[in-house]
């Protein structure tokens, strides 16, 4: 599956005429209201193709993959519509979707996957924690597709459990699991720089696949979903243009279960979802050390918007695969909260990601309870200074922020060379805050208008604890 050159062009060009409007305009909220205006959903023909139609039968036992493989491909040719998965529960493998078709799962339609990796070859090329490899399809997976869309009120099902998919990354008492092996050939191979086809993985191997994974897709839409037990990561658009992710309830607690991770994407809309996730509810990538930088998209101009974070590690993340950069993140009208939730807002990084981060906007959060701080700059992740590429952060601005309960607001740990600058927080209050602010080798933070309750103790809420270098 080699990249078409057109499509490579045109990607090259658009994300170069963004490039160079970004740097002759100071991002703010107005950015924000310039982005949602460009950000457009798919339009689809009045045609339905039901998958019964094609043979499918709703008994959850039935392999239904061939007929949804060819009602999607009558929609496609006929020229576009909907493939209705109607009400019952049908069993299938990998779903691959094509232009201008939008699936849409009925509302008492379930999908439920195999978990038989042989369900999900021949291989596909795909990007597995920020290295791009040939490995098992996502569950639901397009490649340089147009117009396409998962719609409705129904389930996408994964059953991955410990029997199966999530058994793979299962941890060892000494820190490795079955994949661990896999996991370093794939960093290898990305290091190495060894070509994209020759990194074969898929059958005998061990990485998992992701939900849904659009590549090189313009125009994608999902929207009013329920997504259960998903392998690994839920939604992962990679190198796609004009994205929406739309009121998705999600609720999925095993390894790496993120629930949305915009991987080198511009223009993307995450709006009214639900997270409830065994790792970050929402985490922005753009590529994993030289293999991000050979690839070399950022992700840009994502609105994030009327969500609930539920259980996670972070509410909004950015990293750590994220050595293309992030710029221009929106964050609004957002409700976070649970004892399980660690962070409201993460940065993670190290010297051989890299990345640079810039123009992140949060406003009218509200914050229950985190279990680590408010904000988390970690640049000592994982290899943390050991490498050549100093990650740099910059222009962070939140306001109207209220949280009831946090060991700390900020907690920042980087390293001499790497840049933590510009962090403003204003107009926001802060409850139930346990001890002192946590900050080794920040720049400028600047409080205004903030206020800090202790949870036990009074300190003093004007001042804050010595900056590291």
């Amino acid at each position: 599956m080699k990249p078409s050159l057109p499509f490579l062009a045109a990607a090259s060009l658009l994300f170069g005429l963004w490039t160079h409007a970004a740097e002759t305009a100071a991002p703010s909220w107005t950015t924000a209201t310039e982005i949602l205006q460009r950000i457009k959903a798919p339009q689809f023909p009045d045609r339905k193709f039901s998958i019964t139609d094609f043979g499918a039968v709703a008994d959850g036992k039935t392999d239904a993959t061939a007929a949804i493989r060819q009602a999607i491909d009558a929609c496609h040719q006929a020229g576009g519509g909907m493939v209705v998965v109607p009400a019952g529960e049908f069993f299938t493998g990998a779903i691959h979707l094509r232009s201008n078709v939008n699936l849409h799962v009925s509302e008492g339609a379930t999908l439920r996957f195999s978990t038989d990796p042989q369900a999900y070859l021949p291989v596909v090329r795909s990007r597995w924690e920020g290295i791009e490899c040939m490995n098992y399809s996502a569950l639901i997976y397009a490649f340089e597709q147009e117009n396409i869309a998962v719609t409705g009120r129904g389930t996408l099902d994964g059953a991955a459990s410990l029997d199966n998919w999530w058994g793979w990354a299962q941890k060892r008492p000494d820190g490795s699991s079955r994949a661990s092996s896999d996991v370093r050939q794939l960093n290898e191979y990305g290091d190495q720089g060894v070509p994209v086809e020759q990194r074969l993985f898929g059958e005998g191997h061990l990485l998992r696949p992701n939900f849904f994974q659009p590549y090189r897709c313009r125009n994608v839409l999902i929207e009013g979903v329920k997504i259960r037990r998903s392998p690994m990561w839920e939604i992962n658009p990679v190198l796609c243009t004009n994205v929406i992710v739309r009121n998705l309830d999600i609720v999925t607690h095993g390894p790496n279960n993120d629930g949305c991770d915009p991987d080198s994407c511009r223009d993307v809309l995450i709006e009214g979802c639900v997270f409830d996730t065994g790792d970050d509810c929402i985490a922005i990538k753009s590529g994993r050390n030289d293999d991000g930088r050979r690839v070399g998209v950022p992700s840009e101009n994502l609105i994030i918007r009327d969500c609930t974070m539920k259980d996670g590690h972070g509410g909004v993340v950015i990293g750590s695969e994220i050595a293309g950069g992030c710029r221009n993140v929106f964050v609004e009208n957002c409700r976070m909260d649970s004892p399980n939730l660690e962070r409201a807002l993460r940065f993670k990084s190290n010297a051989r990601r890299g990345g640079l981060l810039e123009n992140i906007f949060m406003r009218n959060v509200t914050i229950g309870q985190v279990a680590e701080a408010i904000i988390t700059v970690d640049f000592l992740y994982e290899e943390g200074a050991k490498g050549a590429h100093r990650p740099v952060l910059r222009n962070v601005q939140l306001e109207n922020v209220v949280s009831q309960s946090s060991p700390r607001v900020l907690y920042i740990a980087s390293f001499p060379g790497a840049t933590v600058d510009g962090i403003t927080i204003k107009d926001s209050r802060f409850a139930g805050v346990e001890t002192a602010e946590y900050v080794q080798h920040a720049g400028r933070i600047t409080f205004e208008g903030v206020t800090i309750l202790p949870a036990k103790l009074p300190r003093s809420l004007s001042s804050r604890p010595p900056q590291g270098d």
